[in-house]
């Protein structure tokens, strides 16, 4: 008998998480599990790439309001959600009052501070029936955890916590509530158990699972020439990513400008969305706009990258890049920068560049790599010989079920 599986996320834009969970719709086998997918909002680019075989439920219209800016929910009438988020931002803000600058830098506790408060007047899920098992791809884990009747639940971590800062005493009881959590690297593994030692018995490990067969199929969808042209002498690099600070796309234009004084031909594009205000004013501030090229949003990213000669994720922090694992599988040569987990995803000289964060010696390291004929070729040969297919992560899912 078919296994009933019920997966929640929070809307499907373009980002690592999203196509990680693509890869897992893929690989999950029809004749054994029927997939119920819940996505908060229909909304983004990768949702019309969820596969045949996943029965797509409806959007709830309470389970929209939950991210969408407040001023929306109010005008469509649901004042108490609205409500339920302003008390959220307020009881965030006392508490950012007990962290260090540093802390408050890096604190991402809003977003279970805001479920923590709207779950109370969510609709249930339980009419959908009990599921074998219930997936919560992206936290905050709330919904699935409490919204959803199943025998096994699991939730992914995707964020490297030696980094982000969270608010444990208040995400403890949450993550506690499952039966397992599944960590995509033994450095984000090593990272949680520091923040949550009391979940470790909790803990499995399931890789992205990406399909190389896939990402080369999709790369020869489209020609992105007239967007990516290929010019004499000039190196095309490319990196993609949500506009946040995570991704430091706004420190981009300065690492371009130092890349320029040491005499490099470049241009560096970007496929990514979000608000632009920051990196705006640094390309003005750099005056790069020459050198750096925003593409915005794209819905197949891969023709980009296969069309690039390096991709660089130039990082504060990764859980373990998806983007990363898809340029190695189109052989191009990727430069990440030293953030704490860069090493779980690259072995510096063999597959792929690490290069120190700080964006002066940043662009001293991407200038030295464009130089190195030889490393690049030595990089692209182990590439091509190399199996970065992981399918078979798939049986961890249906072992849980067990």
């Amino acid at each position: 008998m078919k296994k009933r599986v019920f997966i929640n996320i929070h809307y499907l834009e373009i980002g690592g998480a999203e196509r990680a969970l693509l890869g897992l719709l893929s690989a999950l086998d029809p004749e054994k599990v029927d997939v119920d997918l819940f996505v908060n909002q229909h909304t983004g680019e990768f949702m019309q790439l969820v596969p045949d075989y996943v029965n797509l439920l409806p959007e709830v219209p309470e389970y929209t309001c939950i991210e969408r800016p407040i001023k929306d929910i109010v005008m469509e009438g649901h004042f108490g959600i609205a409500f339920r988020r302003l008390m959220a931002k307020y009881k965030n803000k006392k508490y950012q009052k007990t962290l260090t600058e540093e802390e408050i830098k890096h604190d991402a506790s809003i977003f279970q501070y805001v479920y923590d408060e709207v779950e109370s007047v969510l609709p249930s899920l339980y009419h959908l029936g009990e599921y074998d098992l219930a997936i919560s791809f992206l936290m905050p884990h709330n919904i699935v955890l409490n919204k959803v009747r199943a025998k096994k639940r699991v939730c992914w971590i995707h964020t490297d916590y030696s980094v982000t800062h969270v608010d444990h005493d208040k995400e403890l009881p949450i993550w506690n509530g499952f039966d397992y959590v599944a960590s995509i690297s033994d450095d984000c593994t090593r990272e949680f158990n520091n923040m949550f030692p009391e979940l470790k018995s909790k803990v499995v490990l399931i890789e992205n699972i990406l399909s190389p067969l896939f990402v080369r199929q999709q790369a020869e969808l489209e020609d992105v020439s007239f967007e990516m042209p290929t010019e004499p002498g000039v190196t095309k690099i490319l990196t993609i990513g949500r506009y946040s600070p995570q991704k430091k796309i706004e420190g981009i234009p300065h690492i371009c400008s130092e890349m320029e004084k040491l005499g490099a031909n470049f241009k560096w594009y970007i496929i990514g969305y979000g608000s632009d205000d920051l990196i705006q004013a640094e390309l003005d501030k750099y005056n790069m706009r020459h050198r750096m090229i925003l593409l915005g949003k794209k819905s197949n990213p891969y023709p980009y990258i296969k069309a690039c000669d390096i991709y660089a994720q130039p990082s504060v922090y990764e859980g373990k890049s998806v983007t990363v694992r898809e340029a190695q599988m189109l052989y191009k040569p990727v430069v990440i920068t030293d953030y704490p987990t860069a090493k779980s995803q690259i072995t510096n000289g063999l597959d792929g560049a690490i290069v120190p964060m700080d964006e002066v010696e940043t662009a001293e390291g991407m200038v030295d790599f464009m130089d190195d004929s030889d490393l690049r070729n030595k990089i692209v040969e182990h590439l091509k010989v190399s199996d970065f297919g992981n399918e078979t992560e798939v049986a961890k899912i249906y072992n849980l079920m067990n």
